[in-house]
């Protein structure tokens, strides 16, 4: 079968018992980067072997783990940090283990979009996550699909793209949208910094707002608009 495993977003206290046991037992272990992976094994003693599965070697690899699952190995999807296949590698190989009628598990754990999501202060009962926006092609269309959202909505960022990704939210949502950049979640310069979105992409171009490591941003949800009340007039 195959597994896939959360692992920490930061601080390594962050991995379930059942994950450490799991990656322990099976047979190999399919990592995003095994240079990173390694930091975590050699935190835990796990002296499971690794093999790389990342996105540029993904769709080819996916057969062959296919292969050796249904010969009898038992193998574990990790990505560098988080849950596999939530904006990292695994989409192409659960597909096709789904597909050869492989029995595929998901462990529950570490992922940086619940923790924004419910450290924000923004309504949380009804989200829409949107993961990385496009680059070029077809970010005009996604910036007018969420502004127009009436539910909170969250999405990863780079920390240069920080300052333009909230400069076009603040154009497209409103400059007075209420909107939270989430940094660094559970590491040591864990920070949530609140306030409009101009407010926010005004610190970033400022410095007051540092632009470094894993950034999450939340943004309300559209208002409805108050329908206006007609009075009769009497006669």
């Amino acid at each position: 079968m195959l597994y896939l495993v959360p692992t920490p977003i930061g601080n390594l206290e962050d991995i379930t018992l059942r994950a450490l046991r799991i990656l322990k037992e099976v047979d190999l272990v399919l990592a995003e980067d095994t240079r990173t992976s390694k930091k975590l094994f050699q935190h835990y003693e796990i002296s499971t072997p690794l093999r790389s599965h990342h996105a540029h070697n993904e769709n080819q690899a996916a057969a062959k783990v296919v292969e050796d699952i249904l010969a009898g190995a038992t193998i574990a999807l990790i990505s560098d940090a988080g849950t596999p296949g939530i904006s990292d590698p695994g989409f192409s190989l659960i597909r096709a283990c789904v597909e050869a009628n492989i029995k595929v598990e998901c462990l529950p754990g570490a992922t940086a979009i619940i923790p924004a999501l419910v450290a924000s202060g923004l309504p949380c009962n009804r989200f829409y996550f949107e993961g990385f926006l496009p680059h070029k092609k077809g970010r005009q269309t996604r910036l007018l699909y969420l502004a127009e959202l009436p539910c909170t909505f969250a999405l990863y960022e780079s920390p240069h793209r920080l300052g333009k990704c909230l400069e076009q939210l603040a154009a497209h949502c409103g400059a007075e949208r209420e909107a939270v950049v989430c940094r660094e979640i559970s590491k040591m310069f864990e920070e949530y910094v609140k306030g409009t979105l101009a407010e926010l992409a005004e610190k970033v171009a400022k410095n007051e707002l540092k632009a470094k490591g894993e950034i999450v941003i939340v943004v309300a949800g559209k208002e409805k608009e108050k329908k206006k009340k007609r009075y009769a007039k009497e006669d």
